[in-house]
C-alpha cells in the first residue's frame, strides 16, 4: 500500500479498474468518503477546492471564474504557414504547451500552426509580446519539427521536465498524426525544445490525447481519448495509463490502460451555459489535461456542449466552432477528481467575431504563475475563414485568462465572526503560518488546537495577530515569541476566523517570504524550477 504526501493511502491494486462498471453513477472520490485520520499539509498551499480540509465551518464556499485579458489575442494567424491558404487559419495551442523556462528567462509557446500543418514556437520576455522564433528545421519558418511528407498533425503536448536527470530529455513531446497509412501517436524528447530526437510510437489512442507528469508520485500519465456507452448514447471519455520512464515505457498494449473520467448527470447542458443550438444533447468530455499546482493535481476538463460532436457537419453547416468550455477539477490522489463547481473556469463567449467564440483548448502546463495571478494560455476559435467566411476550424488564436493566485475557491465570511475548523492535520516543515486572503476591510485570524479540539497555550485566537490586507501571501503571527516550529510533526487542528474576508489558502513555511514548497504548474518569473522554493 502506497502512502501519498498528504496521508492518503492507495490500495495495492492501482490504478482502479472498476470505474467503468459505475457508468450510470457519479464517479467516486474515495479520499473524500474516507479521508486519512491525519492529513499531512507539509507540501504546498492548501486549497479549499473540495471539503478535504474542512471539518466544520460557518463560512460560505464560493468558486470563481478566470477572465480573459482584454488585449487578446496575443498571437493570431499571420504567416503563410498559419494562414492555411485562407481556409482554416490557426496559431493556437491544440494542447501543445506554454511554459516559463528559467534557463533563459523566456516564456515559450508551442502551438498548432495552420490546420494540421505544423508545430511551431513563439517566445516572449514579458508574456504579452510574442516573437516567432525562426529555426533551421525548415528555414524561413518557426517549425520545431518537420514530419514526413503527407503526415498531418492533430493534438500534441509539449512538457518542460525540470526534473529530468538527462539534459537531452528536458523537453518531451507527444503528437497524434494522421497519415496515408493510418493514425497513430508518437513521443519524442529534446534538449532545447526546438530539435527533436527519434520518435517512438505509443499505444492505441485517439486525437486530442495528451500526457502530463504527476510529481507527487513521480509518474508520467497519458490522458487517452476513448468512447463508451452512457445514458443510452455513445460519448467521449478518457482512459488512463501511468508509467515511470519517458519515452521507454510510453508504449502500451491494449488492456494496460484503464477507464478514467467522463461527464455525468451533474454537468451542465448547453442551454444552461447559453449555447444556441441542439440544446437538449448532453455534454461530453472532449479533452482532459493536468498539472501539479501547489498541493493538488489541477485538471482542466474541456467539455463540449450543444451538439453531437461525432457529427461535425452541424457546426460546419452553421459556419461556427464547436462549443467547448474549460472546467477546473482537483485531485489529491492523481486519479479521482473533485468537481464541486460545475460552472466553467474559462468560458467561450459564443459571440460572432470574438477570437474566443468557441472550441477552447488548454495548453500543456495549464497555467503560469505571474506574481499574484495565474495566467491560463488558451487556444480559441472564432470560426472565421478567409475563403468561406465561416468554418468549423477557422480563425484560431492564442489569448490568456487570468485568475487570482489560488483563486479557484474561497471560504467567505460576513460581518459577523465566522469560523472554519480543519480535520486533524500535521506539518513536518515550517515555523510560520501564511494565508492567501482578501481581508482589507476585515480580518482572517487563526488558532491552533490539539487533536481533541482544545486551544494550545500560546496559539489561541487571542494570541494571534490576524491578516488584515488583500494579499496572496500574508503571515498570521502569534504574540509572545512562540514558534509554530515546536508543533512540527504533531497531530493538531487549525481553526480560522474571518470577518468580511475571503480565505483562499493556508500553508506553513520557514521563510519570511512565505515560499510554500508546492508546485507552480508551468512556472513563472521568480521560480527556478517547478516548485515554490
Amino acid at each position: 500500500m502506497e502512502t501519498l504526501y498528504n496521508g492518503i493511502q492507495l490500495p495495492d491494486a492501482w490504478p482502479p479498474r472498476n470505474m467503468e462498471d459505475r457508468c450510470q453513477d457519479d464517479l467516486p472520490i474515495p479520499y473524500l468518503e474516507n479521508p486519512p485520520q491525519v492529513i499531512n499539509v507539509t507540501v504546498g498551499r492548501q486549497l479549499f477546492v473540495d471539503d478535504f480540509l474542512i471539518r466544520d465551518t460557518t463560512m460560505e464556499k464560493r468558486f470563481f471564474q478566470a477572465e480573459f485579458l482584454p488585449d487578446g489575442p496575443f498571437l493570431k494567424p499571420e504567416t503563410p504557414l498559419e494562414m492555411s491558404g485562407g481556409l482554416a487559419p490557426i496559431a493556437a495551442p491544440f494542447t501543445d504547451g506554454c511554459w516559463y523556462d528559467p534557463s533563459d528567462g523566456l516564456y515559450k509557446l508551442w502551438y498548432h500552426a495552420g490546420w494540421m500543418a505544423a508545430t511551431c514556437m513563439a517566445v516572449s520576455a514579458d508574456g504579452v509580446h510574442w516573437v516567432r522564433k525562426m529555426l533551421d528545421n525548415r528555414p524561413g519558418t518557426n517549425m520545431v519539427y518537420v514530419p514526413p511528407k503527407n503526415w498531418r498533425r492533430d493534438g500534441s503536448t509539449v512538457w518542460l521536465d525540470s526534473t529530468a536527470e538527462d539534459p537531452a530529455r528536458r523537453f518531451k513531446m507527444f503528437t497524434f498524426y494522421r497519415t496515408p497509412e493510418g493514425e497513430h501517436g508518437e513521443v519524442q524528447t529534446s534538449r532545447d525544445g526546438l530539435h527533436w530526437g527519434e520518435a517512438t510510437r505509443v499505444g492505441q489512442c485517439g486525437d486530442n490525447s495528451s500526457f502530463f507528469y504527476n510529481p507527487f508520485r513521480k509518474k508520467w500519465v497519458f490522458s487517452i481519448r476513448s468512447g463508451m456507452p452512457l445514458f443510452e448514447r455513445y460519448t467521449r471519455a478518457r482512459r488512463y495509463r501511468e508509467f515511470d520512464r519517458f519515452p521507454e515505457d510510453a508504449c502500451w498494449q491494449d488492456g494496460e490502460e484503464v477507464f478514467w473520467q467522463r461527464c455525468d448527470r451533474t454537468d451542465l447542458t448547453a442551454c444552461q451555459v447559453g449555447a444556441r443550438y441542439s440544446e437538449s444533447l448532453p455534454p461530453q468530455l472532449y479533452h482532459l489535461n493536468c498539472v501539479a499546482y501547489e498541493s493538488v493535481m489541477l485538471g482542466l476538463f474541456g467539455i463540449i456542449k450543444g451538439f453531437d460532436e461525432f457529427d461535425n457537419s452541424v457546426c460546419d453547416n452553421l459556419g461556427r466552432p464547436k462549443w467547448i468550455d474549460l472546467h477546473a477539477a482537483f485531485s489529491r490522489d492523481g486519479f479521482h477528481f473533485s468537481r464541486q463547481n460545475r460552472l466553467p473556469l474559462i468560458c467561450a463567449t459564443g459571440r460572432e467575431g470574438d477570437w474566443n467564440r468557441g472550441y477552447l483548448h488548454a495548453a500543456g502546463g495549464l497555467c503560469l504563475v505571474d506574481g499574484d495571478r495565474l495566467l491560463f494560455p488558451v487556444g480559441g476559435f472564432s470560426g472565421k475563414s478567409v475563403l468561406q467566411g465561416g468554418h468549423l476550424y477557422g480563425g484560431a488564436a492564442t489569448g490568456f485568462a487570468a485568475l487570482r493566485r489560488d483563486g479557484f475557491a474561497a471560504m467567505v465570511s460576513g460581518w459577523s465572526r465566522q469560523q472554519l475548523t480543519t480535520p486533524v492535520v500535521r506539518f513536518d516543515e515550517g515555523s510560520r503560518l501564511f494565508v492567501n486572503a482578501q481581508a482589507l476591510e476585515g480580518f482572517v485570524g487563526a488558532e491552533v488546537l490539539d487533536a481533541q479540539g482544545q486551544a494550545i497555550p500560546g496559539f489561541s485566537f487571542e494570541d494571534c495577530v490576524p491578516a488584515q490586507s488583500d494579499a496572496t501571501c500574508q503571515e498570521i503571527r502569534f504574540v509572545g515569541g512562540r514558534s509554530l516550529g515546536q508543533l512540527r510533526g504533531q497531530p493538531l487542528m487549525l481553526r480560522f476566523y474571518g470577518v468580511n474576508a475571503r480565505l483562499y489558502a493556508f500553508w506553513f513555511s520557514d521563510s519570511a517570504r512565505g515560499e510554500s514548497g508546492g508546485y507552480v504548474a508551468a512556472g513563472g518569473p521568480g521560480f527556478s524550477g517547478c516548485r515554490d522554493v
